[in-house]
C-alpha cells in the first residue's frame, strides 16, 4: 500500500500537522480558561459551574437567552470605591470649580468644609449635606452639558492613592466575568447606587455596558426648549434613590425582569442579591466581592463609612452566595495601563 504514496510528501505532510498541532495546542489552552485573572479556587470553580449548567440545553437548570439577566453593583464591585466614592469625589472638584461664581459658599456649609478641605465637619453634616453637595454641583444645566462635564472630569482626574484615571481603576477579574457572561448570552446591567447620568458616559467604554444597561440613582429632569432647541433640564431634586432596598424597584421599572446573578459588594446590594437569588428560576447566583487586600487596593468590610459589608456578608453564610477575597482568589486586582 505504501508504494501508492510519495514518501517524501507523505512525510512532510505528518510533519506540517504535527506543526500545526504544536501551534494550536497553546491557543486552545488558553482558551479553556474565560476568567484568566482569576485562581483556582472556589468562586471561580462556582461561576464556571453556575454559566455551564444554565446554558446546557437538556439540563433541568437550563435557561434561555432572554432570561439570563446579570446585574452588577459599580463602586467597590466593578472599580474602587475608596477613599471616597469616586462621585463624591466629582462633587467636590466641582464645587472647588463653581467657588469663584459663589463667595457665599466661603461662609456656608458644607460647601466651607470642602473648600477648607475639611472631611471631618462635611462627614458630620451626614446625608443631608452630601445631597446638597450633588444637588447643587449635579443641576441646573442640561442632560447634554452635564455628560460633558462629567466625560472632562473623569479625563484628568487622578485617583490620590495609585495616580491614575479613575476609570482605569477597574477590577481586570470582573471584566473578564462580564465578558464571559456575555460570551454565554447574558445581558449584563450596572445597577448602581451612583448617578444614572454620571455612569452613563462612560459606562460603554470602560465596561462594554450601553447606556441603556444603566440603572442608577437619579434626579428630576424636565423637557425645556432653549432657543428653539429641545433639551433636557437637570433640576435640584431628587427623583429616584437606587440603593439597597431602591434596587430591585430600580431593577423592576428598568429592566422588567428578575435577574438569574447579582454581583455586589456591601450591604447597599442586600436587597438586590435577595431579589435575584430567593425565589423564581430554578438556579439563581450571588457573589460578594470582599475588600481584603490592603497591598494592592484597599481591606475593609463592617466598620467601612464606604462600601460597609456587614449584613450582607452574614447573609452570604445563610444564603450560599459565593464570598470573593480578592487577596486570595485574584492574581490581578486593576486592568493593566
Amino acid at each position: 500500500m505504501l508504494a501508492k504514496y510519495d514518501l517524501p510528501e507523505l512525510i512532510r505532510r505528518v510533519i506540517l500537522a504535527a506543526a500545526a498541532a504544536l501551534l494550536v495546542a497553546p491557543l486552545a489552552l488558553a482558551q479553556t480558561d474565560p476568567l484568566p485573572s482569576w485562581n483556582d479556587t472556589a468562586p471561580k470553580a462556582a461561576i464556571v459551574a453556575f454559566v455551564e449548567k444554565v446554558t446546557k440545553e437538556g439540563s433541568p437548570e437550563f435557561i434561555p437567552e432572554h432570561e439570563r439577566i446579570a446585574v452588577f453593583d459599580n463602586d467597590g464591585t466593578l472599580w474602587t470605591e475608596h477613599p471616597m466614592y469616586t462621585q463624591l469625589a466629582f462633587a467636590l472638584d466641582r464645587v472647588k470649580a463653581l467657588a469663584p461664581d459663589h463667595p457665599e459658599w466661603k461662609d456656608t456649609q458644607p460647601f466651607k468644609a470642602v473648600l477648607e478641605g475639611d472631611m471631618k465637619t462635611l462627614a458630620a453634616s451626614g446625608e443631608k449635606g452630601l445631597l446638597e453637595l450633588i444637588m447643587t454641583t449635579h443641576a441646573g444645566m442640561t442632560s447634554d452639558d452635564f455628560q460633558k462635564v462629567v466625560t472632562d472630569w473623569l479625563a484628568t482626574a487622578r485617583d490620590p492613592k495609585f495616580k491614575r484615571p479613575y476609570t482605569e481603576l477597574v477590577y481586570q477579574p470582573m471584566i473578564e466575568l462580564l465578558a464571559y457572561l456575555r460570551a454565554n448570552d447574558f445581558k449584563t446591567f450596572i445597577v448602581s447606587g451612583g448617578g444614572i447620568e454620571f455612569v452613563r458616559p462612560w459606562a460603554e467604554k470602560v465596561y462594554g455596558i450601553p447606556p441603556e444597561q444603566v440603572v442608577g440613582s437619579s434626579i428630576k429632569t424636565e423637557f425645556r426648549m432653549r432657543d428653539d432647541t429641545p433639551t433636557l433640564y437637570r433640576l435640584p431634586q431628587v427623583n429616584f434613590i437606587d440603593d439597597k432596598a431602591g434596587k430591585p424597584v430600580g431593577i423592576n421599572e428598568h429592566i422588567g425582569r428578575r435577574p438569574i446573578a447579582a454581583f455586589g459588594n456591601s450591604d447597599g446590594d442586600l436587597e438586590m442579591l435577595q431579589w435575584t437569588t430567593m425565589g423564581g428560576a430554578p438556579a439563581r447566583f450571588g457573589m460578594l466581592v470582599h475588600h481584603t487586600d490592603a497591598e494592592r487596593e484597599y481591606a475593609y468590610d463592617r466598620e467601612s463609612e464606604f462600601g460597609r459589608l456587614d449584613k450582607a456578608l452574614d447573609a452570604a453564610a445563610i444564603t450560599g452566595w459565593t464570598v470573593v477575597d480578592m487577596k486570595a482568589d485574584w492574581k490581578q486586582i486593576f486592568r493593566e495601563k
